[in-house]
């Protein structure tokens, strides 16, 4: 018997099969990220990516049977999947939950203005940014506006390369003496986090025309989204990196791209569910979170009823009770943790980190300052998920969020196990984590699918 735990690293264990399904599974992926900057976009693409494999919206008044495939989507910010199994609900069901908002800078509801013949867009950031990544790079502006009418206006620009962008200003070196003397949030501020819009004043015969650079720049909004000013008070846009998901490494080992936190768990989620076979045995269920990064709140959020509705229904029609369900079943929070980066030995345990090309990371706990904020799981939970992961031959690792009293963090983990569900956290390890550009190794992300899948399959 060993007696020591020992970990590979999986580029050395991996079978010929695992190996071969890496790089097709992770170009389907990178299409993810870049198709889903936004929640919106990701719901949209899940919806399309579910129905070609037979997915259709929930029904109340429809009988289902095992093996039928339903969505609901909730106000087209959240998604929750299921494919219905053998087994009663009342020997409870398997979900994987995921999220899909990440760091982003939103549009204030009054944003434009122009100062000394500049137009800008102000923006108030949405989770938890180092606002100084957020400057002198390049910005897609992405959202929905609704008009007085009520018709709904979607608006999309910079991620196609024929696309202007937006960015926001940084100080030259030559400039920065003072800048430099402070702290990184008292150099970057959030009141200063100001998108260049525009520059080109307004066509006048009027030479006192006030704000001709703001007048030129709502008029190319009129001309090509029929929208005035008023409109943004009932806007919701965002500004996200406008650039694609890349490859990074000669080697060509990692995935470098916007919105990995959590994009990257949920891709595996949903993959994982559309590739399985016939009905489980378990019902199988994946839920694409809105508002995590901003504590899970609202219609949209884990904390909302929207979940419990819709496995509820499930549960009326077969006679069986929601807190049976609940009591019985088993949730899977797929969410990322930092990978122990080199360049910054100093925050995080090297003992007990996560590292890249290890295989997917069960953190028993999260939270913060003495594990506060976190379900952490029993032991007899880990022990349940270590018999399923064996079986299925998933890489898998121990983690969690830096040293004690450095660093901590939250997941949907703590809003599953109030509804009196065993739940898990489990993800890719990231670096870069919450950065414009977040980067994952590759067999990391294919891990965290075998492990969703996994537990579709085999937990019991």
């Amino acid at each position: 018997m060993d007696l020591l735990y020992k970990q590979t690293n999986l580029q050395d264990t991996l079978s010929d099969l695992d190996r071969a399904a890496i790089d097709p599974y992770c170009e389907g992926y990178k299409t993810f990220l870049d198709r889903g900057k936004t929640e919106r976009l990701c719901v949209r693409y899940a919806i399309e990516c579910a129905e070609a494999e037979g997915f259709r919206p929930y029904d109340p008044n429809a009988p289902l049977k095992p093996g039928d495939k339903i969505y609901a989507d909730n106000r087209g910010r959240a998604l929750t999947l299921a494919v219905i199994g053998e087994e009663p609900l009342s020997a409870g069901i398997n979900i994987a939950a995921a999220h899909i908002d990440s760091p982003r800078l939103d549009l204030k509801p009054l944003p434009l203005f122009e100062d000394s013949e500049l137009a800008y867009l102000k923006t108030h950031y949405y989770g938890g940014v180092r606002k100084y990544q957020w400057v002198a790079v390049p910005l897609a502006l992405h959202g929905v506006v609704v008009t007085e009418s009520g018709e709904v206006v979607e608006i999309s620009i910079g991620d196609n390369p024929a696309d202007p962008c937006l960015t926001i200003s940084d100080l030259p070196p030559h400039l920065s003496k003072d800048q430099n003397k402070k702290t990184l949030a008292e150099g970057f501020t959030g009141e200063g986090l100001n998108a260049l819009v525009g520059g080109k004043p307004l066509a006048s015969d009027e030479e006192n025309t006030k704000e001709r650079i703001k007048l030129g720049v709502l008029t190319l909004l009129k001309d090509r989204y029929n929208i005035t000013e008023t409109d943004f008070l009932s806007a919701e846009l965002m500004l996200t990196p406008a650039f694609p998901a890349r490859d990074v490494g000669l080697d060509r080992n990692f995935i470098g791209g916007y919105g990995q936190d959590d994009r990257v768990c949920a891709w595996a989620a949903l993959k994982a569910l559309l590739d399985l076979d016939g009905a489980p045995k378990r019902t199988a269920v994946v839920i694409l979170a809105d508002k995590e990064e901003i504590g899970s709140e609202g219609v949209s959020g884990m904390q909302s009823g929207a979940f419990e509705h819709f496995i509820g229904d499930l549960c009326d029609a077969q006679g069986v009770k929601l807190n049976h369900c609940f009591a019985n079943a088993f949730c899977l929070s797929m969410d990322v943790c930092n990978a122990f980066d080199p360049n910054y030995p100093e925050v995080s345990e090297k003992r007990n980190a996560a590292r890249m090309n290890y295989g997917v990371a069960v953190m028993k706990y999260t939270g913060s300052r003495g594990k506060s904020g976190t379900s952490d799981a029993s032991a007899e939970v880990v022990g349940r998920l270590r018999q399923v992961f064996g079986k299925a031959d998933v890489v898998w690792q121990m983690g969690e969020l830096g040293k004690v009293d450095q660093g901590g963090g939250g997941t949907v983990a703590a809003f599953m196990s109030r509804r009196n569900i065993d739940t898990i956290d489990a993800g890719v390890p990231v670096q870069s984590l919450h950065a414009p550009f977040e980067v994952a190794a590759k067999a990391d992300c294919y891990m965290a699918y075998k492990a969703a899948l996994a537990v579709f399959r085999g937990m019991a």
